[in-house]
């Protein structure tokens, strides 16, 4: 059943996005995660806690996060499937937890920016993916950037979802937002966060972890059909590269992302002001362009399509055998 729900939402996120009727009623799951985060970050993580006690209360943060989402999600789950047509409730919710075409749509809209509108546009739109500071990129920085964003969070925001989403249902996939959410709100390295998002930190590291690796392998298998990139050096800088980068788990698709079109990516790079050293992934050019964000874009089309594809498969052979 997982499965079956999994193809049918994937299939919907492609086909029609996040439905307008859906956002209007409910908003995004992710902004009342992110509403629940903030009324105990407030409330918790204030300078009155010493370090140790902070890091605990992050704990019952993440801990009371997944379990109210867990249970939720479950409840509504097993709600929608006793209903007539109740698949298709439960397919459009998960497709809520999927990002293919958004993720597509903000990272053509970095490419856009810098053909059409200049620099400060450019940069304004990768900002929205990006956690640096983009005020000082030039052009190369600003599509290295939306590479690497789109590398990540294919990762993050399509593979691991449709994973978890495969691996435990609506309840998998929900669960796995939460953790995201919560890393991407408290999990910094900062004196504010990092004894009070240590648990999320650590956790969102954990839950992504076969995700970053599939996700690189489907970017190797894409750029094998994809004119122009190549399998053979994607697969040389995920082996050379991958484990050299600050994240455990980023490096995998950035360095597969990396290798496939012949780019230097990753590398010491500015947040909040600070220049934060990294390894590259890849030996290519650094100097990326406009036209790299464009072929990176048809990497990640095929790469969704090879999981899409697989997700179906599997569905359709598990309702075969019954």
């Amino acid at each position: 059943m997982a499965v079956a729900l999994t193809a049918l939402a994937v299939l919907i996120e492609i086909i029609v996005g996040y439905p307008r009727w859906l956002l209007r009623s409910i908003r995004h799951p992710v902004m009342w995660m992110g509403r629940f985060i903030a009324i105990l970050e407030r409330s918790w993580n204030n300078g009155s806690a010493g370090r140790t006690l902070r890091q605990a209360l992050g704990v019952v943060t993440v801990f009371l996060l997944v379990a109210i989402v867990a249970t939720a999600a479950l409840v509504i789950e097993r709600g929608l499937l006793i209903l007539p047509f109740g698949m298709i409730g439960a397919g459009i919710l998960g497709s809520t937890l999927i990002a293919q075409r958004s993720l597509h749509r903000h990272v053509a809209r970095v490419a856009d920016a810098l053909e059409n509108e200049g620099i400060r546009s450019a940069r304004d739109a990768v900002s929205h993916l990006v956690g640096r500071d983009t005020h000082s990129l030039d052009e190369a920085g600003v599509a290295r950037a939306a590479i690497e964003s789109l590398a990540e969070n294919f990762s993050d925001g399509v593979v691991a979802p449709v994973f978890w989403m495969i691996i435990a249902g609506l309840p998998g996939a929900a669960t796995y937002k939460a953790i995201s959410t919560a890393d991407s709100m408290i999990g910094h390295h900062s004196p504010r966060y990092e004894a009070f998002g240590w648990a999320a930190a650590r956790l969102d590291d954990l839950v992504n972890l076969p995700a970053s690796r599939i996700a690189a392998l489907l970017i190797i298998a894409a750029a094998a059909v994809t004119q122009g990139a190549s399998a053979p050096e994607a697969w040389r800088a995920v082996r050379r590269d991958a484990r050299h980068h600050r994240s455990p788990n980023a490096g995998y698709p950035e360095a597969a992302m990396a290798g496939a079109l012949s780019l230097s990516l990753a590398g010491p790079r500015a947040y909040g002001g600070v220049l934060i050293d990294d390894a590259f992934m890849g030996n290519g050019r650094r100097a990326a362009k406009t036209t790299d964000i464009r072929a990176a874009l048809a990497l990640y089309r095929r790469a969704d399509a090879i999981l899409v594809g697989f997700v179906i498969l599997m569905a359709a052979a598990l309702i075969a055998i019954g």
